[in-house]
């Protein structure tokens, strides 16, 4: 039985990027085109008018910004997945944390394609792969487990109150601003540098900028602390969809 799930899941993860490459026009590029656009948004703010990026602003800007909308993406489209998909959840006896983790896989996918291409960029920009790109599958695995706790609490929660998705969208936006995403954390008053120790989103940017731009290991202590954080989201997360699970196929009606 596990293991028809576990087909099912990669089967459908296969054929939604085949849907959403067919809904687009612009297919795979669209993918890469979304993360450029707010690239050159973000530079001509901070580096061009505000002259606060510095010499390596954009190789700093890639990084960060293909990191969170990876991060955002399993977040939100997996949060929202069960929500999408009442209809087809009041029909098919599945687990509902099938649908979460279907959004959540193709969006990894994407990241896959994203990834490669900035690998490329940073190559030409005077950043080519180094040795301690061995650490990335691990930085990596926080990163996803952190998003995939948070998508999994919010798609516990989406379908009892759907409008939580206007919240949750500005407090995403919150959070990309508030974690180094775009400016550096050495920008951040020394009053509030614990406050971005505490921050999942803020070590993982900061260690995937290490790994990728100077060549240094991440810190592997702020790491295991986003291992531990995100292990006890996606537990709860997951508890949180199985308990209101009888509730889901009612709401559909």
């Amino acid at each position: 039985m596990r293991r028809h799930l576990i087909e099912l899941i990669l089967f459908s993860t296969y054929a939604e990027l085949r849907a959403e490459t067919a809904r687009n026009y612009l297919g795979l590029i669209w993918w890469i085109l979304e993360p450029a656009m707010m690239m050159g948004a973000f530079w001509l703010v901070f580096d061009v008018i505000l002259k606060s990026g510095g010499p390596d602003y954009i190789p700093f800007l890639l990084i960060g910004l293909s990191v969170w909308q990876w991060m955002k993406s399993c977040m939100t489209h997996g949060g929202y997945a069960i929500w999408s998909n009442l209809p087809m959840v009041r029909q098919v006896p599945l687990p509902p944390l099938v649908f979460p983790l279907i959004a959540m896989l193709a969006d990894t996918v994407k990241f896959a394609f994203i990834f490669a291409l900035l690998v490329l960029i940073l190559w030409a920009l005077g950043y080519p792969p180094n040795g301690s790109y061995w650490a990335l599958p691990i930085l990596f695995g926080a990163v996803f487990l952190a998003a995939a706790g948070v998508g999994f609490v919010i798609a516990a929660l989406v379908p009892l109150v759907p409008d939580l998705r206007f919240v949750i969208e500005q407090v995403l936006m919150v959070v990309m601003f508030l974690s180094g995403v775009v400016f550096p954390l050495s920008q951040v008053p020394p009053s509030l540098k614990w406050l971005m120790d505490l921050n999942p989103v803020a070590v993982v940017m900061d260690d995937a900028r290490l790994i990728l731009m100077h060549d240094q290991l991440p810190n592997w202590v702020g790491l295991s602390k986003v291992y531990l954080i995100s292990i006890v989201l996606c537990l709860f997360g997951i508890a949180a969809v199985r308990a209101l699970a009888p509730r889901f196929p009612k709401l559909a009606g």
